[in-house]
């Protein structure tokens, strides 16, 4: 398949500026890839749609505040510098984007928060808006992540042109997220509500957390036609034992397994054994997943609506079938479903 196969026309009204007043009460659609049929139903409906010991593997990273604004010194220019990755807890050094780019040059230096009691060294240019930088701040390693947590912002989106309001730092988060990595949220679980998620439980359907931190390369643009020849970002993986025993149980008695997003997708079938079972995984990964291809472990899955010629609509196509998609999505943006991080769910099972 080809990158032009992936493009549409999405109405700019039709992305979400802002999530459903209620997490569970965002539209739903439901795709049923053995009858070719699309229903159109609310959230948390989706509870009808499993069954006692079905499995739901959830993305449990946790957004962390990774936009920060500074000041450069000497001429003061607003900077936004968005962190991406600790590189070594031990000299603060970080993986950043910095915008814009063309003012920021090694050796510079950038000033943060009213009193400027954070200040960050350019050390090394890594792309074009790349940038390591080396912070400086006197107070322990505990002290310096709670500043940087303080003078953060949730990193919303570019395409959602509003500042960042308070209600955004619940919202763009999960509520069953537990471990910080990540620099976007795993948008599908958005969705749940604890008393969702409670329902499920007394219902008997199974959890299986997966964390895998979410780097913007999830968003990069494809710029090749050959699908090919586009790599991944890679992002960090962990499977641990207990996720590993859910899922195999599930494999083993042929129940539903449904991954929560496009994330927790990559996440299972980077980890597959060569018998077709999820293994146990600590490390990174860049797996891109598009049509064809042959889903190992997920039978069903849950995505948001996504932006064309997105990596992400790419895997959802492998997953349900380009034809059956492209129908769904016509029919998505006639019946004015939102799109994005904070639009509206699909279910496809």
């Amino acid at each position: 398949m080809k990158l032009s196969h992936f493009g549409f026309e999405l109405p700019e009204e039709l992305l979400a500026e802002y999530p459903a007043e209620h997490r569970d009460e965002s539209r739903l659609m439901v795709l049923n890839r053995k009858e070719q049929t699309i229903e159109h139903k609310m959230f948390k409906d989706i509870i009808d749609y499993f069954n006692e010991d079905d499995v739901l593997v959830l993305n449990n990273t946790k957004v962390f505040p990774a936009r920060l604004y500074g000041n450069k010194e000497k001429t003061g220019a607003r900077i936004e510098v968005f962190l991406l990755r600790e590189l070594n807890e031990e000299q603060r050094l970080w993986d950043v984007l910095v915008d814009p780019a063309r003012k920021i040059r090694i050796g510079n230096k950038l000033y943060f928060g009213d009193d400027d009691t954070l200040v960050a060294e350019v050390i090394d240019n890594t792309t074009s808006r790349g940038r390591t930088l080396r912070f400086l701040y006197d107070g322990s390693y505990r002290e310096f992540r709670i500043k940087l947590s303080e003078l953060g912002q949730t990193p919303l989106p570019k395409y959602i042109k509003r500042d960042v309001e308070p209600s955004d730092e619940a919202r763009y988060q999960t509520i069953f997220a537990k471990n910080e990595g990540a620099v976007a949220a795993p948008t599908a679980g958005l969705h749940f509500s604890k008393h969702l998620l409670k329902r499920l439980e007394i219902k008997g359907v199974n959890f299986a957390e997966v964390t895998l931190h979410v780097g913007l390369g999830t968003f990069n643009p494809v710029e090749v036609e050959d699908l090919s020849k586009h790599k991944m970002d890679s992002e960090e993986l962990t499977i641990e034992a207990k996720a590993v025993e859910i899922v195999n149980t599930a494999l083993k008695e042929k129940r539903r397994i449904c991954a929560v997003g496009t994330t927790a997708v990559r996440a299972i079938e980077s980890a597959v054994s060569t018998g077709g079972q999820l293994n146990e995984y600590d490390g990174w990964t860049n797996k891109f997943i598009f049509p064809p291809y042959e889903f190992t472990i997920p039978n069903a899955m849950i995505t948001n609506f996504h932006t064309p010629k997105s990596t992400l609509l790419m895997m959802v196509a492998a997953f349900a079938g380009h034809d059956f998609i492209k129908r769904a999505y016509d029919e998505a943006i006639k019946e004015g479903y939102k799109f994005y991080s904070y639009g509206d769910a699909m279910l496809i099972i």
